[in-house]
Protein backbone atom coordinates (compact mmCIF):
# COMPACT_ATOMS: atom_id res chain seq x y z
CA UNK A 1 0.00 0.00 0.00
CA UNK A 2 1.83 3.47 -1.21
CA UNK A 3 1.91 6.39 0.78
CA UNK A 4 2.12 10.02 -1.30
CA UNK A 5 2.35 13.05 1.23
CA UNK A 6 1.48 16.64 0.52
CA UNK A 7 2.29 19.25 3.13
CA UNK A 8 0.95 22.50 2.38
CA UNK A 9 2.38 24.94 3.80
CA UNK A 10 5.97 23.51 4.21
CA UNK A 11 7.18 26.94 4.71
CA UNK A 12 6.79 27.45 8.81
CA UNK A 13 8.28 25.70 11.57
CA UNK A 14 5.19 23.11 11.36
CA UNK A 15 4.87 21.95 7.52
CA UNK A 16 8.88 21.56 7.59
CA UNK A 17 9.57 19.24 10.69
CA UNK A 18 6.68 17.29 9.89
CA UNK A 19 8.41 16.81 6.24
CA UNK A 20 11.98 16.32 8.00
CA UNK A 21 10.88 13.35 10.26
CA UNK A 22 8.97 11.47 7.10
CA UNK A 23 12.30 11.82 5.38
CA UNK A 24 14.85 11.45 7.69
CA UNK A 25 13.14 8.81 10.57
CA UNK A 26 13.08 5.32 9.79
CA UNK A 27 10.00 4.87 11.90
CA UNK A 28 8.55 7.19 9.04
CA UNK A 29 10.51 6.94 5.84
CA UNK A 30 10.12 3.22 5.80
CA UNK A 31 6.37 3.35 5.25
CA UNK A 32 6.19 7.03 3.14
CA UNK A 33 6.81 6.77 -0.91
CA UNK A 34 7.13 10.54 -1.65
CA UNK A 35 6.64 13.78 0.30
CA UNK A 36 5.55 16.92 -1.72
CA UNK A 37 5.85 20.05 -0.42
CA UNK A 38 3.34 23.43 -1.31
CA UNK A 39 5.03 26.74 -0.72
CA UNK A 40 4.06 30.46 -0.76
CA UNK A 41 8.03 31.22 -1.00
CA UNK A 42 9.54 27.79 -2.85
CA UNK A 43 12.78 29.39 -3.59
CA UNK A 44 13.58 30.08 0.77
CA UNK A 45 15.94 28.37 2.70
CA UNK A 46 13.35 25.98 4.04
CA UNK A 47 12.55 24.46 0.81
CA UNK A 48 16.02 24.38 -0.17
CA UNK A 49 16.81 22.21 2.57
CA UNK A 50 13.81 19.95 2.76
CA UNK A 51 14.95 19.64 -1.65
CA UNK A 52 17.88 18.18 -0.64
CA UNK A 53 16.44 15.80 2.34
CA UNK A 54 14.04 14.38 -1.30
CA UNK A 55 11.13 16.49 -0.67
CA UNK A 56 9.38 18.01 -3.69
CA UNK A 57 8.61 21.68 -3.67
CA UNK A 58 5.59 22.69 -5.53
CA UNK A 59 5.15 26.92 -5.50
CA UNK A 60 1.66 27.58 -4.13
CA UNK A 61 -0.46 30.27 -5.35
CA UNK A 62 -3.14 31.52 -3.96
CA UNK A 63 -6.60 32.16 -5.49
CA UNK A 64 -5.98 29.20 -8.56
CA UNK A 65 -8.25 27.01 -7.08
CA UNK A 66 -8.63 24.65 -10.36
CA UNK A 67 -4.83 24.93 -10.59
CA UNK A 68 -3.88 23.71 -7.03
CA UNK A 69 -6.49 20.49 -7.42
CA UNK A 70 -4.93 19.51 -10.90
CA UNK A 71 -1.84 20.35 -9.44
CA UNK A 72 -2.50 17.72 -6.18
CA UNK A 73 -3.72 15.68 -8.70
CA UNK A 74 -0.80 15.32 -10.72
CA UNK A 75 1.36 14.76 -7.45
CA UNK A 76 -0.42 11.58 -6.80
CA UNK A 77 -0.90 12.34 -3.13
CA UNK A 78 -2.69 10.15 -1.27
CA UNK A 79 -2.90 12.13 2.10
CA UNK A 80 -2.90 15.87 2.59
CA UNK A 81 -1.66 17.42 5.44
CA UNK A 82 -3.07 21.05 6.12
CA UNK A 83 -1.70 23.59 8.20
CA UNK A 84 -2.47 27.00 8.08
CA UNK A 85 0.21 29.14 6.92
CA UNK A 86 1.81 32.31 8.47
CA UNK A 87 -0.51 34.61 6.42
CA UNK A 88 -2.80 37.65 6.56
CA UNK A 89 -4.87 35.91 4.07
CA UNK A 90 -4.62 32.51 6.20
CA UNK A 91 -8.28 32.08 6.37
CA UNK A 92 -8.73 32.21 3.27
CA UNK A 93 -5.50 29.98 1.78
CA UNK A 94 -6.45 27.50 4.08
CA UNK A 95 -10.34 27.20 2.90
CA UNK A 96 -8.80 27.29 -0.64
CA UNK A 97 -6.28 24.24 -0.17
CA UNK A 98 -9.55 22.54 1.89
CA UNK A 99 -11.58 22.75 -1.45
CA UNK A 100 -8.45 22.09 -4.05
CA UNK A 101 -8.21 19.17 -1.90
CA UNK A 102 -11.72 17.73 -2.24
CA UNK A 103 -11.12 18.69 -6.18
CA UNK A 104 -8.52 16.21 -6.44
CA UNK A 105 -10.10 13.46 -4.67
CA UNK A 106 -7.48 13.08 -2.00
CA UNK A 107 -8.73 10.52 0.48
CA UNK A 108 -6.87 11.14 3.56
CA UNK A 109 -6.80 14.36 4.94
CA UNK A 110 -4.77 16.09 8.39
CA UNK A 111 -5.54 18.94 9.22
CA UNK A 112 -3.30 21.23 12.05
CA UNK A 113 -5.75 23.37 13.73
CA UNK A 114 -5.77 24.86 17.02
CA UNK A 115 -6.25 23.90 20.65
CA UNK A 116 -8.64 26.50 22.37
CA UNK A 117 -10.65 27.63 18.91
CA UNK A 118 -13.61 26.08 20.37
CA UNK A 119 -13.22 28.16 23.36
CA UNK A 120 -12.91 31.19 21.45
CA UNK A 121 -15.26 34.01 20.67
CA UNK A 122 -16.05 35.04 17.40
CA UNK A 123 -16.23 38.82 18.24
CA UNK A 124 -12.92 38.59 21.12
CA UNK A 125 -10.97 36.30 19.45
CA UNK A 126 -11.89 35.95 15.40
CA UNK A 127 -8.40 34.67 14.53
CA UNK A 128 -8.47 31.68 16.93
CA UNK A 129 -12.76 30.78 16.06
CA UNK A 130 -11.20 30.38 12.15
CA UNK A 131 -10.40 27.30 12.81
CA UNK A 132 -13.69 26.07 13.87
CA UNK A 133 -14.81 27.02 10.46
CA UNK A 134 -11.92 25.38 8.69
CA UNK A 135 -12.45 22.18 10.98
CA UNK A 136 -15.81 22.59 9.60
CA UNK A 137 -15.28 22.46 5.92
CA UNK A 138 -12.64 19.14 6.41
CA UNK A 139 -15.24 17.53 8.27
CA UNK A 140 -18.48 17.93 5.91
CA UNK A 141 -16.58 16.30 2.90
CA UNK A 142 -16.92 12.92 5.16
CA UNK A 143 -20.62 13.29 4.01
CA UNK A 144 -20.00 14.45 0.41
CA UNK A 145 -20.57 11.58 -2.05
CA UNK A 146 -18.91 13.79 -5.06
CA UNK A 147 -15.20 13.69 -3.14
CA UNK A 148 -13.09 11.35 -1.80
CA UNK A 149 -12.01 13.35 0.20
CA UNK A 150 -12.61 13.56 3.86
CA UNK A 151 -12.94 9.40 3.13
CA UNK A 152 -10.41 9.56 6.02
CA UNK A 153 -9.85 12.38 8.02
CA UNK A 154 -7.77 13.37 11.50
CA UNK A 155 -7.89 16.70 12.88
CA UNK A 156 -5.12 17.50 15.38
CA UNK A 157 -5.54 21.00 17.51
CA UNK A 158 -2.59 22.18 18.64
CA UNK A 159 -1.81 23.61 21.62
CA UNK A 160 0.24 27.06 22.32
CA UNK A 161 3.72 26.10 20.77
CA UNK A 162 6.56 26.57 23.70
CA UNK A 163 8.37 27.97 21.14
CA UNK A 164 6.27 31.17 20.92
CA UNK A 165 8.37 31.71 24.34
CA UNK A 166 11.50 32.54 22.51
CA UNK A 167 9.55 36.08 21.11
CA UNK A 168 10.48 37.05 24.76
CA UNK A 169 14.15 36.03 24.84
CA UNK A 170 15.63 39.49 25.43
CA UNK A 171 13.24 40.00 28.70
CA UNK A 172 14.29 36.61 29.35
CA UNK A 173 17.65 36.71 29.46
CA UNK A 174 17.18 39.88 31.86
CA UNK A 175 15.14 37.46 34.25
CA UNK A 176 12.14 38.70 33.55
CA UNK A 177 9.20 36.69 31.14
CA UNK A 178 6.95 39.26 30.67
CA UNK A 179 3.10 37.83 29.53
CA UNK A 180 -0.51 38.96 29.67
CA UNK A 181 -1.90 35.84 30.78
CA UNK A 182 -3.34 37.73 34.09
CA UNK A 183 -1.91 36.01 37.97
CA UNK A 184 -3.79 32.67 38.32
CA UNK A 185 -4.82 31.24 35.05
CA UNK A 186 -3.17 28.32 33.82
CA UNK A 187 -1.99 26.84 30.04
CA UNK A 188 0.23 24.06 29.18
CA UNK A 189 2.61 24.79 26.34
CA UNK A 190 3.83 21.93 24.13
CA UNK A 191 6.71 21.67 22.41
CA UNK A 192 6.85 22.09 18.69
CA UNK A 193 8.72 19.51 17.89
CA UNK A 194 5.81 17.17 19.94
CA UNK A 195 3.19 17.90 17.24
CA UNK A 196 5.17 16.86 14.35
CA UNK A 197 5.73 13.63 15.72
CA UNK A 198 2.29 13.11 16.37
CA UNK A 199 1.42 14.17 12.70
CA UNK A 200 4.24 12.40 11.11
CA UNK A 201 2.28 9.09 12.81
CA UNK A 202 -0.86 9.93 11.73
CA UNK A 203 0.32 10.74 7.88
CA UNK A 204 2.79 7.57 7.98
CA UNK A 205 0.10 5.14 9.27
CA UNK A 206 -2.14 2.67 6.94
CA UNK A 207 -5.21 1.22 7.58
CA UNK A 208 -7.71 -0.50 5.38
CA UNK A 209 -9.90 2.92 4.70
CA UNK A 210 -6.66 5.41 4.72
CA UNK A 211 -5.17 6.23 7.50
CA UNK A 212 -4.55 3.92 10.35
CA UNK A 213 -7.74 2.60 12.08
CA UNK A 214 -5.84 4.20 15.71
CA UNK A 215 -6.16 7.40 14.05
CA UNK A 216 -8.29 7.50 11.36
CA UNK A 217 -11.41 9.87 12.21
CA UNK A 218 -9.66 11.51 15.47
CA UNK A 219 -9.99 14.94 16.67
CA UNK A 220 -7.02 14.93 18.72
CA UNK A 221 -6.39 17.59 21.28
CA UNK A 222 -2.37 18.31 22.42
CA UNK A 223 -1.29 19.91 24.87
CA UNK A 224 2.14 20.17 26.67
CA UNK A 225 2.32 17.85 29.98
CA UNK A 226 2.73 20.57 32.68
CA UNK A 227 -0.40 23.20 33.33
CA UNK A 228 1.59 26.56 34.73
CA UNK A 229 0.50 30.17 35.81
CA UNK A 230 3.25 32.58 35.22
CA UNK A 231 4.67 31.89 38.02
CA UNK A 232 5.34 28.55 37.65
CA UNK A 233 6.40 29.06 33.77
CA UNK A 234 9.01 31.20 35.48
CA UNK A 235 9.94 28.40 38.11
CA UNK A 236 10.43 25.66 35.38
CA UNK A 237 12.83 28.46 33.65
CA UNK A 238 14.71 28.66 36.66
CA UNK A 239 15.27 25.33 37.26
CA UNK A 240 16.19 24.47 34.22
CA UNK A 241 18.77 27.71 32.97
CA UNK A 242 20.35 27.98 37.18
CA UNK A 243 19.20 31.15 37.39
CA UNK A 244 16.55 33.77 38.50
CA UNK A 245 13.54 33.88 36.70
CA UNK A 246 10.32 35.93 37.83
CA UNK A 247 6.91 36.52 36.34
CA UNK A 248 5.64 39.65 35.11
CA UNK A 249 1.96 39.78 34.16
CA UNK A 250 1.84 42.52 31.61
CA UNK A 251 -1.04 43.92 29.73
CA UNK A 252 -2.20 43.30 26.30
CA UNK A 253 -1.02 46.69 24.98
CA UNK A 254 2.50 46.09 26.33
CA UNK A 255 2.38 42.73 24.87
CA UNK A 256 1.94 43.93 21.19
CA UNK A 257 4.48 46.08 21.90
CA UNK A 258 6.76 43.70 22.51
CA UNK A 259 5.94 41.66 19.88
CA UNK A 260 5.70 43.46 17.20
CA UNK A 261 9.47 44.45 18.20
CA UNK A 262 10.81 40.89 18.94
CA UNK A 263 8.36 38.80 16.44
CA UNK A 264 8.04 37.52 13.42
CA UNK A 265 6.89 40.51 11.33
CA UNK A 266 3.29 38.78 10.14
CA UNK A 267 0.46 41.06 11.97
CA UNK A 268 -2.34 38.10 11.79
CA UNK A 269 0.23 35.61 13.88
CA UNK A 270 0.71 38.49 16.67
CA UNK A 271 -3.24 38.70 17.06
CA UNK A 272 -3.44 34.82 16.93
CA UNK A 273 -0.43 34.93 20.12
CA UNK A 274 -2.73 37.86 21.87
CA UNK A 275 -6.07 36.08 21.51
CA UNK A 276 -4.76 32.90 22.98
CA UNK A 277 -3.21 34.77 26.07
CA UNK A 278 -6.71 36.64 26.25
CA UNK A 279 -7.93 33.06 26.36
CA UNK A 280 -5.70 32.26 29.55
CA UNK A 281 -7.21 35.20 31.20
CA UNK A 282 -10.28 33.70 30.77
CA UNK A 283 -9.74 30.46 32.52
CA UNK A 284 -10.33 28.48 29.48
CA UNK A 285 -7.38 26.65 29.41
CA UNK A 286 -6.49 25.24 32.62
CA UNK A 287 -6.23 22.00 31.36
CA UNK A 288 -3.87 19.50 29.57
CA UNK A 289 -4.95 16.92 27.26
CA UNK A 290 -1.62 13.89 27.01
CA UNK A 291 -3.29 10.97 26.29
CA UNK A 292 -3.79 11.19 22.67
CA UNK A 293 -0.09 12.20 22.53
CA UNK A 294 0.89 8.99 24.80
CA UNK A 295 -1.38 6.59 22.64
CA UNK A 296 -0.36 7.45 19.21
CA UNK A 297 3.80 7.88 20.07
CA UNK A 298 4.20 5.74 23.13
CA UNK A 299 6.36 8.42 24.63
CA UNK A 300 5.79 11.41 27.13
CA UNK A 301 5.78 14.91 26.20
CA UNK A 302 8.66 16.94 26.26
CA UNK A 303 8.53 18.83 30.21
CA UNK A 304 8.80 22.74 30.11
CA UNK A 305 11.66 22.61 32.07
CA UNK A 306 13.40 20.28 29.44
CA UNK A 307 12.39 23.02 26.64
CA UNK A 308 14.49 25.74 28.59
CA UNK A 309 17.27 23.27 28.82
CA UNK A 310 16.93 22.83 24.99
CA UNK A 311 16.95 26.62 24.10
CA UNK A 312 19.52 27.51 27.35
CA UNK A 313 21.72 29.96 25.05
CA UNK A 314 18.24 31.78 23.46
CA UNK A 315 17.09 32.37 27.56
CA UNK A 316 19.87 32.73 29.66
CA UNK A 317 21.59 35.72 30.48
CA UNK A 318 24.97 36.61 28.55
CA UNK A 319 27.00 36.65 31.12
CA UNK A 320 25.93 33.23 32.23
CA UNK A 321 26.51 31.75 28.67
CA UNK A 322 30.10 33.54 28.92
CA UNK A 323 30.67 32.03 32.40
CA UNK A 324 29.97 28.56 30.82
CA UNK A 325 32.01 28.81 28.25
CA UNK A 326 35.11 30.06 30.35
CA UNK A 327 34.33 26.79 32.42
CA UNK A 328 34.19 24.47 29.47
CA UNK A 329 30.85 23.43 30.07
Amino acid sequence: MSRNVCIAAVDGQTGFLIAELLMTDKQFSSKVDSVCGLSLHPTSAKCKELQKLGVTIIPHKPGKVKEMAATLKDSGADALCIIPPTHKDKFDITMELVTAGKRAGVPNVCLVSSAGADMADAKKQPRLREFIDIEQLVMEAKGDAKTQTGHSPVVVRAGFYAENLLNYGPQLKEGTMPLPIGPNHKFAPIALGDVALVVAHVLSGKGQHGFDDKHRGQLIVLTGPMMGAGEELAEAAKQALGVDMQFEDISEAEAKRVLHAQAPADASEIQYLLEYYSLVREGKTNYISTCAFHDITGQHPQELVDFFKVYADEFKPEHANKKRKMNGK
